[in-house]
């Protein structure tokens, strides 16, 4: 009996216990998993943190405050707030290219922060009596027809990509001009901020029709060049 007993003890104390080697194994691999999820998470996080995508989520937060300020009247607040928000576009573009923080969220993003404000702006001061109900229903069409011509060409060819023409963006211009002269005439009906506003508006409607138009042409175009077997044809 006693040498049995001898004989067992050793097995049992030599080396690592039984019981500890599945645990260190799943500590090991605790270890190894909680730092890559820890990356993952950092990662997405850092999507929403650029720089970029704060300046357009800046535009964004700003609308309903520009908002206020027309409806109340505040026409000098709300031009430098459209100033601010016009210089947020321009500078997120910027910074994308130069920081190299292009993400799919900013191509996203940048675009509907863009017509959110401006077809906001539209519609309120349509709702003041400051810009023609033709010139709002004419932004409002074209938007409407580019949101429905876009998702009839992604169930037509599964393609997501609709970047805009040099006439879209024109009249992206042309609007930011529209609303900036509008919001100046009520400050100084000078004469050449009233012909300001008057080209501005014109040139909204004719880049609007135009812009429309060509979207309209492209769409059909890759619609047409889509088969039934989902293959461009060559």
């Amino acid at each position: 009996m006693g040498a049995l007993v001898l004989h067992a003890v050793p097995s049992l104390t030599d080396g690592e216990p039984l019981r500890e080697r599945p645990f260190s194994s799943f500590t090991g691999q605790r270890r190894l998993i909680e730092p890559a999820m820890k990356d993952l998470a950092s990662e997405q996080l850092n999507r929403y943190r650029t720089t970029p995508n704060l300046l357009t989520l800046l535009r964004i937060c700003m609308a309903p405050f520009l908002v206020a300020a027309i409806l109340e009247h505040r026409y000098a607040i709300s031009l430098g707030l459209f100033v601010c928000a016009g210089l947020t576009d321009a500078l997120d573009g910027l910074l994308a290219r130069l920081l190299k923080q292009r993400t799919m969220l900013g191509q996203y993003l940048d675009p509907v922060a863009d017509k959110l404000l401006l077809s906001t702006l539209f519609v309120v001061l349509m709702i003041q009596g400051l810009i023609p109900m033709r010139v709002t229903v004419l932004v409002f069409g074209r938007d409407v027809g580019i949101l429905v011509v876009a998702a009839l060409l992604y169930a037509a060819t599964g393609r997501r990509e609709f970047n805009p023409s040099i006439f879209g963006k024109a009249n992206t211009l042309a609007q930011l001009a529209a609303v900036a002269a509008v919001l100046l005439h009520q400050l100084t009906p000078v004469h050449w901020v009233v012909v300001f506003r008057m080209v501005a508006l014109d040139a909204t409607i004719g880049l609007t029709i135009a812009s429309g138009l060509h979207y309209a042409w492209v769409a059909a175009r890759r619609v047409g060049s889509q088969p039934a077997n989902g293959h461009p044809n060559k």
